[in-house]
């Protein structure tokens, strides 16, 4: 009877893997496809005879038999010549105990593990070695986010981030929140530009609130803009032209020093997002009603113009009924000829409404369009 497996190890060219405790993956499942019902007749018929066929040697059922009898579920009773059940409660802590432990060890030295190629591309990236290759990386698929999150966790004076369209869902976001509160708590200066469109989401709100109540700074601009992080000053990862299934590293000093100047005009301009004062929301709406007239007398499609705007079709399409019915248009060309008859271009936020006032911001400007509210 198997009674070694905790002892065994891998061969083949890895002969120094620690061996896994307990039972191999192979095991559980003979254990659930016919270790199981065979213990559960045992239990109904009082135990198996030792002469049973179905435990006989070379019967379908002798290796879960096997397992039931090594994990001490079944124990003989040589009085009887039977096989009696035993409660499963003290076998599965001898099972599932050793599993749990490995388990920790093995998060426990992953994040050692971690740490120290931390330290080794530290170490690479600021040699001059580093910039052998060039001043640019290219980085697909898989290999952004190791990359990535290795990068920020060295970040040691300044973190800058511009996520457009902040669709990103729950899980991505806690992952973002516990990185980032790390960097915060390292004393790492942070700073976040968002479109408005992100106000309307709940989760962007909850994972603002942690990393503001530590210290970083979040704005939201009208304007589309594309992604990117810049780390010290030292590098800047944007998207590559094929979109986000490719990323760059920028290393050119002159270039990441361009960025950095692109990023902090644009935070200049936008709008602390953790403000709710009425004046403020009432900027923000006439922000995103002004970049609506410009998307529609640029002619952009619906698509393209809810994607600049960092917000669904559906949302965008509210807006221009909002407009439509403000200047009493039936059509997108009714609109669009008004809208030139009052010299309204969409380049100033203030510029006047059809009823000749100021931009109200009580309009689907402010409004979610049937999206999550925050």
């Amino acid at each position: 009877m198997p009674n070694q497996r905790s002892n065994g190890g891998i061969t083949g060219g890895c002969e120094m893997m620690r061996p896994m405790p307990g039972y191999p993956p192979e095991d559980r499942e003979v254990f659930e496809s016919d270790a199981i019902a065979l213990y559960e007749a045992a239990v109904e018929e009082k135990g198996i005879h030792t002469d049973d066929p179905r435990i006989a040697d070379g019967a379908p059922q002798r290796r879960a038999f096997d397992l039931l009898v090594d994990m001490g579920l079944v124990v003989s009773d040589p009085d009887t010549s039977m096989w009696r059940p035993i409660d499963p409660a003290a076998s599965q802590s001898r099972v599932v105990a050793p599993l749990g432990a490995e388990g920790a060890r093995l998060l426990e030295e992953s994040a050692r593990w971690t740490k120290v190629f931390g330290t080794l591309s530290q170490s690479w990236r600021r040699s001059p070695q580093s910039e052998s290759s060039g001043p640019l990386t290219y980085l697909h698929r898989e290999a952004i986010s190791p990359y990535l999150n290795a990068l920020l966790a060295e970040a040691e004076d300044e973190l800058l981030t511009a996520q457009p369209q902040a669709g990103r869902d729950a899980q991505s976001l806690a992952a973002a929140a516990l990185r980032d509160l790390e960097a915060l708590e390292r004393g790492v200066t942070m700073r976040t530009l968002y479109q408005h469109s992100a106000r309307r989401q709940a989760i962007t709100h909850k994972y603002v609130a942690q990393i503001t109540e530590k210290g970083a700074e979040v704005r939201t601009l009208d304007e589309f803009f594309n992604r990117m992080i810049v780390v010290d000053r030292r590098v800047a990862v944007i998207p590559g032209a094929d979109g986000p299934a490719t990323a760059i590293a920028v290393r050119d000093p002159g270039i990441v020093a361009y960025l950095v100047d692109v990023f902090y005009r644009a935070f200049a301009r936008g709008h602390q997002f953790v403000s709710t004062q009425t004046s403020v929301m009432r900027e923000i709406a006439a922000e995103q009603r002004a970049m609506t007239i410009r998307m529609l007398i640029e002619g952009h499609a619906d698509a393209v113009s809810a994607k600049r705007l960092g917000v669904s079709p559906r949302t965008y399409a509210g807006y221009v009924a909002d407009l439509k019915a403000e200047y009493e248009a039936d059509t997108r060309f009714q609109l669009g000829y008004m809208m030139g008859q009052l010299g309204v271009t969409g380049q100033d936020s203030n510029e006047r409404s059809a009823a000749g006032g100021t931009t109200d911001t009580n309009s689907s400007a402010n409004d979610n369009g049937g999206e999550p509210g925050p």
